[in-house]
């Protein structure tokens, strides 16, 4: 975050003081000192782009195109909107998942086993 002049500063302190404690409690364990009040907001969803520079929906109709529709039931579909949704707005819930499923599938690889659903 940049650094702050002494009127930003109160203007950042005065925005978190009239947040909720819960609200409050969530910057704290971020970290008050990186969390910027100031930022611009994020592009809507429906336009949002990843480093490949495609939306949330291109990836997924992709993805799913990727499959037999044999393949995948509707649950699945919203799987994989949900995740695609996740690693896009780089929530890190689902980076967590992803990295998981990353370090697994190699380790099955390594072990010489196969992923089957």
């Amino acid at each position: 975050m940049p650094m702050l002049n002494k009127d930003e500063e109160l203007r950042k302190k005065a925005i978190f003081e009239s947040m909720s404690p819960k609200r409050q409690m969530h910057i704290e364990k971020k970290g008050y000192d990186k969390w910027d009040p100031f930022e611009m907001p994020k592009d809507p969803i429906d336009i949002r782009k990843d480093k490949t520079k495609r939306t949330s929906q291109m990836l997924v109709r992709e993805f799913l195109q990727s499959r037999s529709s044999e393949e995948y039931s509707n649950e699945y579909g919203r799987g994989v909107l949900d995740f695609c949704l996740g690693i896009i707005n780089e929530d890190e819930r689902y980076i967590g998942m992803f990295e998981f499923a990353s370090w697994y599938m190699e380790l099955l690889k390594k072990e010489g086993h196969e992923f089957k659903k």
